[in-house]
């Protein structure tokens, strides 16, 4: 268990780690990564703003964040909850998999994301 949570913690240590890094560089060059579905299409997909919906939670500008990509943004919570459903599990049991009732959540993300592809394109968000 102890190697499981050493494991756990180096993992978001380093997520945390390459976020803070992609952030800074941005803010000091302005040069990000672009949306290669948005390159080759020039619509939008459902993760499309969510760098600069992150950098505006970083400035605590909630609205700015909504604006950017608001689904995921009234997501985060549960996104940040089934991460840790997640972690907890892998630690405490060894699994991966998030049980039925998070395998349930992560399918209505999915259709939730998929459906937020679509809408965004038709009224242009």
């Amino acid at each position: 268990m102890r190697r499981r949570l050493k494991k756990t913690c180096l993992l978001g240590a380093a997520v945390l780690a390459v976020g803070c890094a992609y952030a800074f560089f941005w803010m000091k060059t302005g040069l990000s990564i672009p949306c290669p579905i948005h390159l080759a299409t020039g619509l939008n997909c459902p993760g499309c703003g969510v760098s600069r919906m992150a950098l505006s939670l970083l400035r605590l500008d909630f609205a700015a964040a909504f604006r950017y990509n608001a689904v995921l943004f009234c997501l985060l919570p549960v996104l940040l909850g089934l991460g840790a459903l997640h972690a907890v599990r892998y630690v405490r049991l060894g699994t991966k998999r998030a049980g039925k009732i998070g395998e349930a959540i992560e399918w209505t993300l999915v259709v939730a994301l998929l459906i937020w592809g679509v809408v965004r394109n038709i009224i242009g968000m």
